[in-house]
């Protein structure tokens, strides 16, 4: 048997390379495990085993949008991680790590950027995951109605549905968040 069937290939049938295809777009899927996953730990392994898949079956890229492609081999391999995940989901979403903007200098615009960010990732843990996928790809992640179709493997019409359905649940997960007492918002007066 030759070596070249048994290797996979680096060149997808139309003659992009995998550096090109994939590569681009690790920080992408690692901000979307991060959120699916609920797990910096789970988010890596999940990264790296979806990007051996993406290696190993490169050569079925039929070509189009490579981040599509490549977030939907993530997608699947959350959902099947999820399934052999026994340990609780308890490590929170750290907002401070995962934006791009420098801290305010004001002590109490600090404060309020944190707990929105704080209330935002608590009304987001709280929705079912596939509410949360959605919002994270469109809004966190910024793909389009068609590249959400690809990626989760549906209509458009359908998408732009579950979309509407997830914002509203997520509309309702923060007002559960807000009416909370334990939110800072709610203690700290504004003057």
């Amino acid at each position: 048997m030759s070596n070249a069937i048994c290797r996979p290939a680096t060149v997808s049938a139309i003659g992009e390379s995998f550096d090109e295809v994939v590569l681009p777009h690790l920080q992408d899927a690692h901000r979307l495990a991060r959120w699916l996953m609920r797990n910096e730990h789970d988010a890596e392994d999940v990264v790296q085993e979806a990007s051996l898949r993406a290696f190993r079956y490169f050569q079925t890229f039929a070509g189009g949008n490579g981040r599509a492609w490549f977030l939907r081999i993530v997608r699947n391999t959350c959902s099947g991680w999820r399934g052999h995940s026994v340990e609780g989901r308890t490590d929170p979403f750290d907002e401070k790590q995962h934006s791009g903007a420098g801290p305010a200098s004001d002590p109490e615009t600090l404060l309020l950027h944190t707990d929105d960010a704080s209330l935002i990732a608590r009304a987001m843990s709280n929705l079912p995951d596939r509410f949360r996928e959605l919002l994270v790809l469109r809004e966190l992640e910024g793909l389009s109605y068609r590249e959400l179709a690809d990626v989760m493997g549906m209509r458009i019409g359908t998408v732009m549905s579950r979309l509407s359905r997830a914002r509203q649940a997520f509309r309702g997960a923060l007002n559960n968040e807000l009416r909370h007492p334990g939110n800072i918002r709610g203690r700290v007066q504004i003057r």
